[in-house]
């Protein structure tokens, strides 16, 4: 009797023909036949010590936020320990992952994704203190959500506008944030 893999009343997801056929390990084959070629040792350190930079920047700018204590921290203790955490997390990557795992992918058409993303969220980041949250963060979901992520025009238009408004009656009316706002 074979376990279901999915919650009680949800039907199996139907595979087509010729994958029902395949063992397990033929599947991964075919998996790894179809992934993108490894990037190498070269590009994996230089991703990491992109990483190691961020976080390193990161350390130092929220120290120039102040720290505070644990009991009573500042605008910068955050920041600090999620920077930390991404320093410490590159530098073992850097000494443990050439030894071990698997490498990452080759830069592909695909990987300009998330430099796009990144950048839109930067530009977000400079918009806010000039026309507030609401008019960057619905350009923002939208030009992830339509461009990035494919969705038609009018989900990712209704969509965005729901983001901002829940994100709004969070932040703003329910939490009473003081983040530059329009409304």
């Amino acid at each position: 009797m074979q376990a279901h893999k999915t919650a009680p009343g949800v039907p199996e997801p139907e595979l087509p023909e010729e994958l029902e056929a395949l063992t397990p390990e033929e599947l991964a084959a075919q998996w790894d036949a179809e992934a993108p070629d490894p990037a190498g040792p070269i590009a994996n350190l230089a991703a990491c010590l992109v990483v190691l930079a961020l976080g390193a920047a990161g350390l130092v700018m929220s120290t120039g936020l102040g720290l505070g204590t644990p009991a009573s921290p500042k605008p910068g203790m955050w920041p600090f320990v999620i920077s930390l955490i991404v320093t410490v997390l590159s530098i073992v990557q850097i000494i443990v992952g050439r030894h071990g795992g698997q490498d990452g992918e080759k830069f592909t058409r695909m990987s300009w994704y998330a430099a796009i993303g990144f950048g839109t969220l930067i530009v977000m980041v400079l918009l806010m203190p000039v026309i507030g949250f609401e008019i960057p963060a619905l350009l923002l979901c939208f030009v992830w959500m339509r461009w990035l992520g494919g969705e038609r025009w009018r989900s990712a238009t209704v969509y965005s506008i729901l983001i901002v408004a829940a994100f709004y009656a969070i932040f703003i009316a329910a939490l009473g944030t003081s983040i530059p706002r329009l409304f």
